[in-house]
């Protein structure tokens, strides 16, 4: 009898989707294990990091994400530098609001499901197939989030399929939700989405629409305490991602320093108080 190859049987028994092999061999791993034992509802989320603002909106060609920086932990800051938007692939991006331990879970294991899908598949996942196992994943955790953990992604990419940028937003139970010209999440984007209606127009050229997303971000720092707004002394810009149809791109700090700046120094001229 030839033996049998234990990597030849692992692969033969795995499917297109790395969550789904994870939940029938190692249910443990998956980020919604975990558990809190009896605690009262939304008593965890006080304990644990909450990340807050993402933007997303598009623009003649792609689609543009971006997250500040500041995480709390109550009335707390509990970080200056997280980061809260990561590549997902290629061709598309994933930007986080809620527990951001949780969340960063969720990430790493969407980001080996879409580069385990292609390995097994031989091709690219979709987009829409993309937005909807990132749905999965978030129904996966409802019970952790009517514990008070909950976790709130928004994902962006570029459709090659129609040829343009397209964006979803999620809610707790795992409901899909395709936004169009611009969309925001977490405890700031009530203020953030008051000036991407100002701000946004059909037609925005790349430049133009990461500097709506620098400048959306700074007004909900403004009001919002949660929200960390450009940081001058420290060196801290937001985290900006474009993507078109030649990829996914990180926009370099020195560009974000510079619109920052710019900003600042445009409204202390403005001398408004308001």
């Amino acid at each position: 009898m030839v033996p049998t190859d234990p990597a030849h049987t692992v692969a033969a028994e795995a499917g297109a989707s790395f969550s789904e092999h994870l939940s029938r061999h190692h249910p443990e791993l998956l980020p919604s294990a975990r558990r809190l034992g009896t605690a009262p509802a939304g008593s965890a989320s006080a304990a644990a990091p909450q990340a807050t603002t993402i933007v997303s909106l598009t623009y003649a060609g792609g689609v543009l994400m971006a997250g500040d920086r500041r995480a709390t932990m109550g009335n707390m800051i509990a970080s200056r530098h997280i980061r809260k938007v990561f590549p997902a692939d290629s061709y598309s991006v994933l930007g986080i609001a809620g527990t951001a331990g949780l969340a960063l879970d969720m990430i790493r294991l969407f980001q080996v499901e879409l580069e385990h899908y292609e390995k097994i598949e031989g091709t690219p996942m979709s987009l829409d197939g993309k937005s909807n196992r990132l749905a999965a994943m978030v129904r996966q955790n409802l019970p952790l989030a009517l514990q008070g953990l909950a976790v709130i992604p928004l994902f962006a990419g570029f459709d090659t399929e129609r040829h343009t940028g397209r964006m979803f937003s999620y809610d707790v139970t795992g409901g899909r939700y395709e936004e169009y010209e611009h969309h925001s999440v977490g405890s700031g984007s009530v203020f953030a989405r008051g000036a991407l209606k100002k701000l946004w127009r059909p037609g925005l050229d790349q430049d133009e629409a990461v500097r709506i997303a620098v400048e959306s971000l700074y007004d909900a720092a403004d009001d919002d305490s949660a929200t960390g707004g450009p940081d001058l002394v420290r060196q801290l810009w937001p985290v900006v991602y474009v993507v078109n149809s030649a990829g996914m791109r990180e926009i370099p700090e020195r560009e974000l320093q510079q619109l920052a700046e710019d900003l600042v120094a445009r409204r202390s001229i403005a001398g408004r108080e308001a």
